[in-house]
């Protein structure tokens, strides 16, 4: 596996977030290592990996947009999936060697296809809601200070404590499609490919779903092809793919003055968000030098936005902020993104400033 081959940049990106529409076979990391060449900084980071194997939206962000990462790690997902039913992996995944061949026969027969479709209705039924889910082994997760995945591959057995998790949705797309994979033997043994939609909260494993999902059916499954479609309110048809970045980039040089990669403003994804709150000078300013306001001001706040980010300080019950009721973002009269607001003590209180004095 390589790094994405990209044009350098000319001149540092605006702070801003990235939305990059991520391609198989390259890590979160590797596209991470391409926005800091392309966007001339060292100053880069991601709201939440996705699997080499996995495509779709991954949100970078630039220069002070860092910081504001953070608050968007506990949004909702959405990701397009093809679960194998019939076929176990190591991995859970396309990735891992087989472990399992149980099998699943498409019937040709009306009737017992019906059936089959009720059972799988019945199954994606049992996990969807808030459940409690298993996470992969194979998965970035520490067990007393180290990866899960390393001590599966150095031969260990792994089972990690189930967390709480919410799947919102999970959406059948298109026919069930018979398929004939070798088995242990070279036998051949019968599989069913079902594309599925599935709309769930931060720290839901697709992988994991899939898993549970043929353990349900009795047949055993793993994940083939995963796509991110959707973090919070952005949409992976607003993401820019590598090659087309780096060709902005490139045509960039050209300017007068010289255009870098293209960033999406911090007051634009603030309000796309979260509830926004127009403070006056003086609120301002006190707010830049990290003192509070009094709690009625995020009362002004205007409506929530159609796709608002729960952040993960408001899903942790207070844990980080103490009582808090969920982030508002405070603008100056410029239009500005002076912070992100919270109520904590009978107080709105800067979680994060984002305009400095």
């Amino acid at each position: 596996m390589s790094r994405p081959r990209v044009a350098r940049g000319a001149v540092t990106a605006d702070d801003g977030l990235l939305l990059i529409d991520k391609p198989a076979g390259v890590t979160s990391h590797d596209v991470v290592a391409a926005a800091r060449r392309m966007g001339a900084t060292r100053k880069v980071g991601h709201a939440g990996t996705l699997d080499p194997m996995a495509t779709g939206l991954l949100i970078l962000g630039i220069g002070r947009a860092t910081r504001f990462l953070t608050h968007l790690v506990g949004a909702d997902k959405v990701y397009e999936a093809t679960v194998r039913l019939g076929q176990e992996t190591l991995t859970e995944d396309a990735e891992g060697e087989p472990t399992a061949w149980r099998g699943c026969p498409l019937p040709r027969a009306d009737e017992a296809r019906a059936d089959l479709q009720e059972r799988i209705e019945a199954a994606i039924t049992s996990l969807t809601g808030p459940i409690m889910q298993v996470p992969s082994a194979v998965s970035a997760i520490k067990v007393n200070g180290v990866r899960s995945y390393k001590r599966v591959r150095d031969g260990e057995e792994v089972t990690l404590a189930p967390r709480p998790v919410t799947i919102h949705a999970i959406t059948p797309l298109g026919a069930l499609r018979l398929g004939i994979v070798a088995g242990q033997e070279g036998q051949e043994v019968p599989v069913v490919d079902l594309d599925l939609r599935v709309s769930c909260s931060s720290g839901t494993y697709i992988r994991a779903l899939a898993r549970d999902l043929g353990e349900a059916l009795g047949c055993g499954a793993h994940l083939t092809a995963l796509r991110r479609t959707r973090v919070g309110p952005f949409d992976v048809a607003e993401a820019l793919s590598l090659d087309r970045a780096s060709a902005q980039v490139e045509a960039g040089v050209d300017d007068d003055p010289p255009s870098g990669l293209p960033t999406l403003p911090l007051a634009e994804a603030g309000r796309r968000c979260f509830p926004a709150v127009e403070l006056s000078r003086e609120e301002a300013r006190a707010i830049r030098h990290g003192r509070g306001l009094p709690a009625a001001a995020l009362d002004r706040a205007g409506p929530v936005p159609a796709r608002p980010v729960v952040a993960k300080a408001a899903k942790a019950s207070g844990d980080e902020y103490g009582e808090e009721s969920g982030v508002v973002a405070g603008f100056d009269p410029d239009g500005v993104l002076v912070a992100l607001l919270i109520r904590k003590g009978g107080r709105a209180r800067p979680a994060l400033v984002l305009s400095p004095a």
